[in-house]
This record gives structure tokens, sequence and C-alpha cells, in this order.
């Protein structure tokens, strides 16, 4: 601990740091807390795209209940050091997470300078004073600040396993077909030849550029999934506005790249890559059907991807949730994300069922999407009928 010398000589100790807690639920809280939360961010090291300012404050504008909004905040010594964007699922008190199934990571953020402390202050903080009160995180890495919290909650909590999602290291693609099998990784260097060959020119968007770019990636990615499904919230004005306000702000700050892809002239595929310091995430993508007829889509998406991630020193590149076959062929190492409980005991086994029917139905969906095109047609066509 520094000391100080008072005025006749004496050390005297420094005052102890003073903590405060704050819930906000005013519905521009967000906006109001713009820079702090900014700073926080940038002094949390496990914080994602999805925590981020400009992520954040856009999903509540666009898909927030007004009303609904609660803000936890820790100071130390005036400064922020800890904070919770969450929201109320109905009138009698649960919480949790903004983002819907539009997150592929759910956490808090704390100051890494005094992050336990700060986890501490926090679960004291939490809005959940009646016995039915309970605060539900859904898809919370196993390293996420959350976790933290998690363990200095003292009431009673639950953790069960959430989505599945795959990495892979940010390594040159050489080194990354190495992954693969003998006959797979020569076909994918035939490949990786012809995308080469091809001579594609890829462009960064500047702030500046993204709408219009955004607008390339809905339209390209609708035309890529329409024989297969797409997902409906994609295809909603929401979806596009949200879209275009948040990677503005996250392409501004460098929390994400835009990259158009161009042949002969014609812009085939835009791919939205966000940037955290723990790794790259392949978010979403848009590609023209005859481009597929042409080169790899994956192995030129994932190539220009980890020459991103690694200019940019992180280690790993995230293939975020979905076991989509085109990620399978690279042997993606595999980890489950955690949906974390804190509240009473005796709704635990309802959310364990809960997680296990929502497992079973995104499983269903996927073989529909990318295995079963056909049958899932004949399926919504019988229903309608």
């Amino acid at each position: 601990m520094t000391t100080e010398t008072s005025a006749v000589g004496v050390p005297a100790q420094s005052a102890a740091p003073r903590w405060q807690t704050e819930v906000r639920r005013e519905n521009d809280a967000l906006d109001a807390l713009a820079a702090e939360w900014d700073d926080l961010a940038s002094r949390c090291p496990t914080a994602t795209s999805f925590q981020a300012g400009a992520w954040v404050r856009s999903w509540w504008r666009h898909y927030g209940r007004p009303g609904a909004l609660v803000v936890v905040l820790v100071r130390c010594d005036g400064r922020l050091v800890a904070a919770a964007a969450l929201q109320r699922r109905g009138p009698f008190g649960g919480l949790t997470n903004l983002g819907g199934g539009l997150v592929d990571f759910t956490d808090v953020l704390l100051d890494d300078s005094c992050a336990d402390r700060a986890a501490a202050e926090l679960a004291g903080a939490l809005p959940l004073h009646r016995p039915w009160h309970s605060l539900e995180l859904r898809e919370v890495h196993p390293e996420a600040a959350a976790q933290r919290v998690f363990r200095h909650w003292r009431g009673r909590r639950h953790r069960f396993d959430d989505s599945l999602c795959q990495y892979l290291p940010a390594v040159p693609m050489e080194e990354l077909l190495k992954r693969l099998p003998g006959k797979t990784a020569q076909r994918s260097r035939v490949k990786q030849r012809k995308i080469a060959e091809a001579d594609v020119e890829v462009r960064s968007a500047t702030p500046e550029e993204v709408p219009e770019v955004v607008e390339e990636l809905l339209r390209l990615h609708f035309l890529q999934w329409q024989e297969r499904g797409v997902t409906a919230e994609h295809r909603t004005e929401r979806f596009a506005a949200h879209l275009v306000e948040s990677t503005t702000g996250l392409v501004a700050t460098r929390r994400a790249a835009l990259h158009r892809y161009w042949l002969d002239g014609e812009p085939v595929a835009v791919n939205l890559l966000l940037l955290c310091p723990s790794f790259g995430g392949l978010y979403m993508y848009g590609a023209h059907p005859a481009l597929r007829e042409r080169l790899d889509i994956a192995g030129l998406l994932f190539g220009v991807s980890l020459d991103e991630v690694r200019s940019a020193e992180i280690p790993v590149l995230s293939l975020l949730r979905g076991q989509e076959p085109y990620k399978q062929r690279w042997r993606p190492d595999q980890l489950h994300n955690q949906r974390l409980v804190l509240g009473p005991g005796r709704f635990a086994p309802f959310a364990a069922a809960r997680a296990v029917r929502v497992r079973t139905r995104q499983a269903v969906v996927h073989v529909l999407r990318t295995r079963l095109p056909r049958l899932k047609e004949a399926l919504v066509a019988r229903r309608r009928s």
C-alpha cells in the first residue's frame, strides 16, 4: 500500500478505495454511459464485440423493450470498474442478458486491474431481492468475466451447457491445412491455388461505406441461402438497421472488419469478421451462388480472415456457433458455451429441461437447413395445406 507523509513528518496511510454500486433503469441509460462503457470495455480482456458499446447500444435501440432495461454499475473511487447490461424477462423480477439469439457470447465487463473485487461487488448489487428472482445468462464462454460473478454469488447457482462453438488456431493457411487428412488437405491445396489464380480483390469497408456494404452483405446472404432457408430474423428491417448501426461503430473502433470481395469487376461476397482481444469471429457472410461454381468460398473467406486476425496478433479464429458442414471440414476444436443461472434452486430442473429442448430444436433445424432442404419444404407445404 502506498503511503503519504504528513506535514509533521509522520507517515499516513492513503485512504481506502471507495466502492459504489448503482442500478439504472432509464431507457437511455446506455447512451448516457457511452464514454464510460467504452473505456471499461477497453480494460476488460474478455470483452467481445458483443459487449462493445456500439453493439449493446444498437441492440437495445432496435430490439429493447421500453421499461425493461437494467444496468448494474460498480465504481471504485468514481471510476467505472464493472458493468452488466440486462433486461427484465417479465413482471416477476427475472433478468437475462441483452442480445437474444443474435449474440454468440454474453458477458459482463470487469476492469482487469481489480476484477475479483469488482465481480464480488457486482454480484452483491444484482437486483434479485425476492425469493423468486433469478438471473439467466445465455452463451457464456467458460473463461468469461461473468464466471467470476458466478463464483461470488452467495445464493443458489446453476451451470448448464449451451451452444457449441468451434475454433481454429490463427496460423498461416498452409499450417492450417496440416490439420486435415491427407487427401482432404491435397484437395484443399488445389482449391487454394485456384483462389490465388483467380485474382480476387478484397477491400475493407470504411465506417462511411458500412451501410452500402451491409446492404450488399444481406442481399448476397439471401441469395446464398434461398434454396435452403434463410433465418427469418435476418430478413427483417430491424435486423438490417441494427447490423448497419452496430457494424459502423465496430469498424470505426477496430472491433470488426467488413470485407468485400470482387471478381471480374463485380462484388461477389461480403464477410463480417469480429475482432476481439482473444479471437476473431466469422459472424456473417454472403456469397453469390455462381461463385460456388468457381471457387471454394470457405477457403477464400478463411484465408482472408486468418490474415486479418494474424495481423492484429489475435491468437484464434472462432467459427462461432453452429456446426455447418463447411466448418466441420477444417477439423475445428470445439467448446461449449455455458448457461449460468443465479437464483432459486427449485427452478433449476425446469431450466435444464428447457436447455435440452432448445439444443434438440437447434439440432433438428440444423439438419433440415443443411442436409434435408427438400424434406423441410415438403413439411412446410404439408402444414400449409
